[in-house]
């Protein structure tokens, strides 16, 4: 053992990969309907590893959660300040029950039970699966000026106050979500799923990543000027009854001529004919026969997606946009899609136009930058971060993490955790209002997320696992049983508040919404299992982003008041 004491002291760092290596290896196995998941496990195998003794840097740990709960943050941005109006309210306030009776839970249990500090936000962050609250909570702890040793016993009691009790805090949030929900609903989910997304489609039909259509809406053909001959460019785009088209070129005894409007077309040119598919076919009978295909008529089209700033379009509907737009510009321009924050929209008449929403432009290189220009800012896929606008929001939700308020002798602050949270809300945010700058690629924030708490987790589990081991086998049956209390009773009260006060009515939006309140993926997932279809998606998001901030926020809290 003594060489193996002598490896990780002068190397540290292969104790902590070892950790995350062997940690989501065992994460990985599944236990029923159970997946113990990579960042426990991490904690786990830390746990094992720390008992050959392994001395870890703060400032490694400190670092980690910075990144993860910046990226965090930075994900649940836009969702989370758009989710503070009227339209999500009961999200909203299920949100904030969970997390107050969870608060009230944990305070009244700990002194019912004499937890110190640490162990009570170690039992908040297991038994409401808040990995986060390890890291707000053992901030908040290294401020109230105790001695050092004290501080870090304490800190050790946030890792294992947590791994004694996340594992029930997972199946819990299962049994509670996939359970006991639609029994007490007396509705499936599955059936309020079906029933939802028929409601929400009216038989449309948005594609999934990998799906496209057999037959697409948008198509070019070829077509031999016979029976339009005389006619004009701009009278044969008129005269499409069933969709919108363009002709985009023109072909005349083997040479390809100027586009103009007002061209007037001769028996024998090839043109080709882009746009709607119902247009475009529509037509054939009126120009002459199809052609497969034409030397020097092959045409590249782009897919540019556009986020609109344009004030002129803002705070406007679909059909009042179409109304005042000028046909000229946006002639050869056809609008496959529109997203807001990820989510699609349907392009319909009645669909209202918010700043930073995102559509989907199709034609050719010079028309799409023509509308792209008028319309907003192109946003252009990157895989390179902007490491300017992130590193300067890192750093000032750093330093607002340090400012301390203090409550008569409680003081609170939010501490690195949650000012780095803080922060990331806001870049978060701003970015979906300037597409230009911020990018953040999703594998790199996916990254930083996962990293982030896996190896500040397993950091924890690496400098506190001798003393977690002792403490388990003194009072660990203690520590569960309370877990146990504080998993189930807050969504319990969460629960009957949707369903009375709130007049939650669909077993599969419900379902996903307190899934989100709890910030709990492994029920998220079993519902969505459950449901068959992405209907508690929306809910859960929202919810989720502002669990994201509440219960992170419970570390500082608990530290005060218990």
């Amino acid at each position: 053992m003594s060489w193996l004491h002598s490896i990780v002291n002068q190397a540290p760092e292969i104790a902590l990969f070892l950790s995350l290596a062997g940690g989501y290896w065992i994460g990985k196995f599944q236990f029923g309907k159970f997946q113990l998941g990579g960042v426990a496990g991490s904690l786990l195998v830390a746990v094992v590893i720390s008992q050959i003794g392994v001395s870890v840097d703060n400032g490694v740990k400190a670092v980690l959660f910075a990144l993860f709960i910046y990226a965090v943050g930075f994900e649940s941005g836009p969702k989370f300040f758009q989710s503070l109006g009227r339209q999500s309210i009961r999200e909203i306030i299920l949100a904030a029950v969970l997390a107050v009776s969870g608060l009230i839970t944990v305070v009244v249990m700990a002194r019912l039970t004499g937890l110190d500090k640490g162990l009570a936000a170690g039992i908040a962050s297991g038994g409401l699966t808040q990995s986060a609250i390890i890291g707000t909570a053992g901030s908040a702890i290294g401020k109230l000026g105790l001695p050092a040793e004290e501080v870090q016993r304490l800190q050790g009691n946030v890792a294992v106050g947590y791994a004694v009790t996340y594992i029930f805090g997972s199946f819990g949030a299962i049994l509670v979500c996939v359970n006991l929900l639609p029994w007490i609903m007396k509705r499936s989910i599955r059936d309020d799923a079906i029933k939802a997304e028929t409601a929400m489609l009216a038989g449309a039909h948005f594609l999934a990543r990998g799906e496209e259509y057999a037959m697409p809406p948008l198509v070019g053909r070829l077509y031999r000027i016979e029976r339009a001959a005389g006619r004009t460019v701009a009278q044969i785009e008129a005269d499409s009854a069933d969709g919108p088209v363009s002709v985009e070129r023109v072909k005349r005894n083997n040479a390809l001529i100027g586009m103009q409007p007002d061209l007037r077309l001769e028996a024998g040119d090839v043109v080709l004919l882009v746009g709607r598919r119902s247009g475009v076919v529509g037509l054939a009978d009126t120009l002459g026969p199809e052609l497969q295909s034409s030397q020097g008529m092959d045409l590249i089209m782009l897919v540019r997606d556009v986020a609109i700033t344009n004030p002129a379009f803002v705070h406007r509907t679909v059909a009042e946009i179409r109304k005042v737009s000028s046909a000229n510009l946006y002639h050869g321009v056809y609008v496959t899609g529109l997203k807001r924050s990820d989510r699609p929209l349907p392009i319909a008449p009645d669909t209202v136009i918010e700043a930073g929403d995102v559509v989907t432009l199709y034609g050719t290189a010079e028309d799409v930058q023509r509308v792209a220009a008028s319309v907003g800012t192109e946003v252009i896929a990157s895989d390179k971060t902007d490491f300017i606008y992130h590193g300067l929001g890192l750093a000032l939700g750093l330093l607002v993490g340090l400012a301390v308020i203090r409550i008569g002798d409680i003081p609170l602050t939010l501490g690195a955790g949650g000012g780095a949270l803080l922060a990331g809300l806001l870049f978060g945010w701003y970015r979906t209002r300037n597409l230009a700058i911020g990018n953040m690629p999703t594998p790199a924030s996916t990254l930083l997320r996962d990293l982030g708490l896996a190896g500040f987790v397993a950091v924890v589990g690496l400098q506190s696992g001798r003393q977690a081991v002792s403490t388990v086998i003194e009072s660990g049956l203690s520590i569960f049983l309370v877990g146990v209390v504080v998993t189930l009773v807050p969504m319990i009260i969460t629960l009957f508040v949707g369903r009375t006060l709130l007049r939650y009515d669909n077993a599969a939006i419900f379902a996903g919404a307190l899934a989100g309140s709890r910030s709990a993926n492994p029920a998220f997932g079993e519902v969505l299992d459950k449901a068959g279809n992405s209907i508690p998606t929306v809910p859960f998001a929202i919810t989720y982003a502002l669990a994201n901030v509440f219960l992170t926020l419970l570390g500082p809290l608990v530290v005060a008041f218990v």
